[in-house]
């Protein structure tokens, strides 16, 4: 038998704590008291979000998308025109 001197003694493990900074929304109505997990009652009833919100979410973000990716397209378009001009441009269609 092991003495407790030789017996290896496992580090503590460090308990992560978590902080609610405000920044997302969840649902927590299917916590149970800990807070830590689903109800073992119902686990099949968590929120699923709907194609209709999946969609409306997909479509903000892209309405806040558009107007910095035109800019970058025109911003290229406008440095592939300077460059073609540059090489030859009108020249080589005549």
């Amino acid at each position: 038998m092991k003495t407790p001197e030789k017996q290896n003694k496992k580090p503590k493990k460090e308990k992560i704590i978590y902080i609610d900074d405000g920044s997302t929304v969840v649902d927590m109505s299917a916590l149970d008291e800990s807070k830590r997990l689903f109800k073992k009652k119902d686990p099949d009833k968590r929120p699923r979000p709907k194609v209709i919100e999946h969609l409306k979410t997909y479509f903000e973000s892209v309405k806040v998308m558009i107007l910095p990716m035109l800019v970058v397209i025109g911003l290229i378009s406008v440095a592939f025109f300077l460059l073609w001009l540059l090489m030859g441009g009108f020249q080589s269609l005549f």
